[in-house]
C-alpha cells in the first residue's frame, strides 16, 4: 500500500520536469528575450525627455534582450531617437448629466533608428489605446486605474519596438 503512494507521489514529481524539458525543446523563451542582432548590441536612446514611461520600458526591454544602453551617443553602434513620446486620455462616452462614463487612455510615439552610417528604420508612428469606465465617487480609484493603463500602454509599446529591431 505505501509502495502505490510513493508511486503516485513520484508520478506527480516528474510530471514539472517532464513540462519543462518539453518546453525547453520546442524553442520556447520568455517574452522580452528577443535576440537581437548584433548592430543593437550597444544602443544609445536619444529623447528629450529620459523619464517618461515609454523611455524606462525601453531601456528595460533592451537590456532584457542583451543590448548594453549607452550614455554616450559616441560608443554606440546603433541610436534609437524618439521622436514623439506623448500620453493622454480622452472623453469616449458622457452621461445624460453630461458627466463622463467612459475615457479612453492613449500612447503614442515616433521613432526611428540609426546605424553609424545609415538609416535602418525610417520614422513610425504607433499609437496603442485602452479604455475604462468613470466613476466620479472613485476618483483617485480611477486616477491610479488611468496610470496603470498608461504604464502597461507603454510597456507594450517598448515590446513592439524591441521586436521590430529584433527583426533587423
Amino acid at each position: 500500500m505505501t509502495c502505490s503512494i510513493s508511486l503516485s507521489r513520484a508520478r506527480w514529481l516528474l510530471l514539472p520536469v517532464l513540462l519543462a524539458a518539453a518546453l525547453a525543446g520546442c524553442g520556447y523563451r520568455l517574452q522580452g528575450t528577443s535576440k537581437l542582432s548584433p548592430v543593437m548590441a550597444t544602443t544609445y536612446i536619444e529623447t528629450d525627455d529620459r523619464y517618461t514611461d515609454f523611455n524606462r520600458a525601453l531601456r528595460d526591454s533592451l537590456e532584457a534582450s542583451g543590448a548594453r544602453v549607452a550614455n554616450n551617443k559616441n560608443e554606440a553602434t546603433a541610436v534609437v531617437r524618439i521622436i514623439k513620446d506623448e500620453s493622454g486620455q480622452r472623453v469616449l462616452t458622457v452621461s445624460g448629466r453630461n458627466t463622463p462614463e467612459e475615457y479612453e487612455v492613449f500612447y503614442s510615439i515616433e521613432y526611428a533608428v540609426d546605424g553609424r552610417t545609415e538609416e535602418l528604420i525610417p520614422p513610425q508612428r504607433v499609437e496603442l489605446t485602452r479604455d475604462y469606465s468613470y466613476n466620479e465617487r472613485a476618483v483617485l480609484a480611477k486616477q491610479k486605474e488611468q496610470a496603470i493603463l498608461r504604464e502597461a500602454l507603454a510597456r507594450d509599446l517598448a515590446g513592439l519596438v524591441v521586436r521590430r529591431l529584433a527583426s533587423l
